[in-house]
């Protein structure tokens, strides 16, 4: 017969481990807690210093009130806290930590010291622990405010420290912990240094918009707008980015309430829900959002690292921060509101002319048919246009090569099945049932296909066949040189960005060449892009809106393919046809807009209302 388990408290030093186990995940969790800790202190000057990505040091220095030298010890002891009194406190939590877990869980999986000062006094002191276990304490040297230094993080728990990721990338979480708590915080200074370099310093009281810019890069600051919307005691606030300037990843959406940063899916909602309609698929805007309601309707207790939240009232949180953001888009330049939508005014709620949802004004994407609406096969994607993905897995045919600018190359894209027209004339394509009847706004391919009516977007369709030949001939490097080099500045995010894409680059055909921290030099370019377009595609590149080879070919396709308004001969228009016709996932451009739009009689009935 099996022996029964026997249940049993555990020791302290296990309790502290676990404990750390939910809230230092890894250095940048330290560098969050630590500095929220001296913000809880009311600090206006906060330090922090990190060495081999946090693993070897972090010290965390401010001017806070510091703790008194009796209650040090006190301070490392699990669930010990000034941040509430009793169990109503829980329901009105006003601080960043609360719980009395960050200390002692950081202090039992590392070398932890701490001294600190506290106002009003004339003496330091510190308390050094080890392991969870208190080696030494006394009288130290400080002039105010609070010292922490964490030193060997994870040295004793070895299982943990192999999770950690290389020191670059460490070091890149830290500075974007430090930097979301700068940014609700503009009243405090903070300055991070790493590797013994000194990677920002900020003021005390500097506006959003300028201590972002330290982070962002400038073509993305210069596209924010500033927005603040009140709603039945609910306030967002904050800056929003121009759909201009929206990039292939999410990083740059960041989220708040009561200053706290947060992950939260209803917050998110109403951001996707502002955009709708002005961006495309696998797009994402720059936001920085501060929402404020009364700590009694939203739980913070939910999350040991306090990342995620439960509102009281979703619905109401969702519809301020909507209006909130459409205030801000409804006054950027090229965006005018569309009448008949309904938002709500920042005094107090009336409906005010802003964005439709469902159909937005022209963005940078204004070539996108807006008088196909009424499709059903386009109302389908608008709907669901935010979650398509194209297939990749599909294997692509052999592609031939095409030259860069489409013109009279555009043949050469055929198999030779398409007959030559003349331009008045209606063409076959051979082996098909479409027959071409001409183009529209020099940007759309009408075709005829049965009794069905269809029009191709020939940027769109270009982009397609472009992309399936760059992943057939995947990377060969080809470049053509330049006799003046292209000189092109670079912010500090954009460094890190290009550090990042320079294999890939280089397998595109760019050659490329550091010119001092600030500056790299472009001295070959890959033979389908001319010198400004080449230009054009690199700083997009660098404003993170790709993230893989793939993206960049998405980029390349678009800068390379025709373009809306461009007129084709009907040779060129056949030929184009006849290869999108054979290539894969053709429904649907890189960026996941609709190519193709298809009206069968029953749906041009219904379109004249014989139905």
């Amino acid at each position: 017969m099996p022996d029964i388990p026997t249940i049993r408290v555990l020791p302290s030093g296990l309790k502290n481990q676990i404990a750390a186990g939910e809230v230092v995940e890894r250095p940048a969790s330290v560098v969050k807690e630590l500095v929220e800790n001296s913000l809880d202190a009311k600090a206006t000057r906060v330090d922090v210093t990190i060495e081999q990505g946090g693993r070897s040091l972090i010290v965390i220095q401010d001017n806070g009130l510091g703790i008194d030298s009796a209650q040090l010890n006190l301070a490392v002891t699990r669930h010990a806290t000034s941040k509430i009194q009793n169990y109503e406190d829980l329901s009105t939590i006003d601080s960043f930590g609360f719980r009395g877990e960050a200390l002692p869980s950081i202090a039992s999986v590392s070398r932890f010291t701490m001294t600190s000062c506290a106002k009003g006094t004339d003496e330091a002191a510190f308390i050094e622990v080890r392991a969870g276990e208190v080696m030494d304490e006394g009288p130290a040297a400080l002039a105010s405010g609070t010292r922490v230094e964490v030193r060997d993080l994870f040295a004793n728990t070895p299982a943990r420290l192999k999770f950690l990721k290389t020191e670059t990338t460490e070091n890149k979480r830290c500075q974007d912990t430090l930097m979301r708590v700068s940014l609700a915080h503009l009243s405090s200074g903070f300055s991070l240094t790493m590797g013994g370099r000194e990677a920002f310093r900020l003021p005390p009281d500097q506006d959003l918009r300028t201590r972002l810019q330290t982070f962002w890069p400038p073509a993305v600051c210069e596209g924010l707008r500033p927005f603040d919307f009140e709603r039945e005691g609910y306030r967002a606030h904050g800056v929003a980015g121009s759909p201009a300037t929206a990039q292939g990843r999410g990083d740059r959406i960041l989220l708040f309430v009561n200053g706290r940063p947060v992950q939260d899916k209803t917050m998110l909602g109403a951001v996707r829900q502002a955009y709708r309609g002005m961006l495309i698929s696998r797009e994402y805007p720059q936001l920085v959002l501060f929402l404020e309601l009364p700590t009694g309707e939203v739980d913070v207790n939910v999350h040991p690292a306090k990342l995620e939240v439960r509102f009281i009232e979703e619905s109401r949180v969702f519809t301020t921060i909507r209006g909130g953001i459409l205030h801000a888009l409804s006054h950027m330049d090229g965006v005018e509101p569309s009448p008949g939508s309904r938002a709500f005014s920042h005094s107090g709620g009336s409906p005010i002319a802003s964005h439709t949802l469902a159909s937005a004004a022209p963005s940078k994407h204004a070539h996108q048919p807006s008088s196909m609406g009424s499709g059903p096969q386009f109302s389908s994607y608008r709907e669901h246009q935010s979650d398509y993905n194209p297939p990749k897995d599909v294997p692509l045919p052999v592609m031939p090569s095409m030259g860069g600018q489409y013109g009279g190359d555009v043949a050469g894209m055929s198999n030779g099945s398409v007959p030559s027209a003349d331009a008045t004339e209606a063409a076959v394509l051979n082996g098909t049932n479409f027959t071409y009847l001409g183009q529209i706004a020099d940007t759309y391919l009408v075709l005829r296909q049965d009794d069905s009516l269809v029009l191709i977007d020939q940027h769109a369709a270009h982009e397609r066949i472009l992309l399936a030949a760059m992943r057939d001939a995947r990377t060969r490097g080809d470049s053509q040189p330049l006799a003046i080099p292209l000189e092109i500045p670079l912010h500090p995010s954009q460094a890190d960005v290009l550090q990042g894409l320079w294999d890939g680059l280089k397998d595109m055909g760019f050659q490329l060449a550091m010119d001092g921290p600030a500056k790299v030099l472009v001295r070959g370019i890959p033979p389908t892009l001319d010198t400004g377009k080449a230009r054009e595609y690199l700083i997009d590149a660098l404003a993170e809106k790709a993230r893989t080879l793939d993206d960049l070919w998405i980029m390349m396709s678009c800068k390379t393919a025709i373009k809306a308004g461009q007129p084709l001969a009907v040779d060129e228009a056949l030929a184009l046809l006849d290869t999108w016709l054979q290539t894969p996932d053709k429904e649907y451009c890189p960026h996941g807009r609709p190519i193709v739009v298809k009206w069968n009689p029953l749906d041009l009935e219904k379109l004249f209302k014989r139905k």
